[in-house]
């Protein structure tokens, strides 16, 4: 059976179309550096850098992070991890500061030995710090409403009306007796002899006016002569 010049053609053809499609299949699955990403985050109130590898053909890979001062490497962040592909992702911790440069590097065997670019910008604002817990302080008694008695003394105290009704003793036995010459003067009482004395003096006014009387009539008595 022979085969004629167009069905040659057409073979021809399906051949080409079958290893064009085969290489773009193959160039579909080879790892490449748009295959990663890197970003900056927040773990909590720790800092990271997470790496996504999107490589559908898994190919093995190294990842390594620098961060950037000026253009050069200041530092490397960690240790290198590797990665393989299919949306598979690595951290590092990193207390990154806000507007930081890092740069990621890339390792994939013989396909991909590059950095991705652009490099890392951190965002403008840094991860929230906890806030110290304060330590509750002990709460300060509460002052008692009724203010408690003082402490009763040992020694008793005497009450007002004890000493204000109590008199002083009067001491009659030790005190001295008065002159006798002006005892007599001072006391007014049934002792004093002072009525006698009066009676006396009125008894010498009686007679002494009974005998003026009586010479006064004599007198009389002998002018009428």
């Amino acid at each position: 059976m022979s085969i004629s010049r167009r069905s040659v053609r057409i073979l021809g053809v399906a051949s080409a179309s079958a290893a064009l499609a085969l290489g773009f299949a193959g160039n579909a699955l080879a790892c490449t550096i748009g295959d990663f990403s890197a970003e900056a985050t927040c773990d909590g109130t720790n800092g990271v850098i997470t790496v996504t590898d999107k490589d559908a053909s898994a190919t093995e890979a190294t990842i390594t992070v620098f961060l950037e001062n000026n253009g050069s490497d200041a530092k490397q962040v960690g240790e290198a991890q590797t990665v393989k592909g299919k949306g598979e992702t690595v951290t590092f911790s990193e207390d990154w500061q806000p507007n930081a440069t890092y740069r990621v590097h890339v390792k994939a065997g013989n396909k991909v030995d590059e950095d991705i670019s652009p490099n890392l910008t951190t965002p403008s604002k840094a991860c929230a710090t906890e806030s110290p817990t304060p330590t509750p302080t002990e709460a300060s008694p509460t002052p008692s409403e009724t203010p408690s008695a003082p402490a009763e003394s040992d020694t008793p105290t005497p009450s007002a009306s004890e000493s204000s009704s109590t008199a002083p003793a009067t001491t009659t036995d030790n005190a001295p007796s008065p002159a006798a010459g002006s005892s007599n003067l001072a006391e007014t009482g049934a002792n004093s002899n002072t009525g006698m004395i009066a009676g006396i003096a009125g008894a010498f006014v009686v007679a002494g006016g009974g005998a003026v009387y009586y010479g006064m009539r004599r007198r009389g008595a002998t002018n009428g002569r």
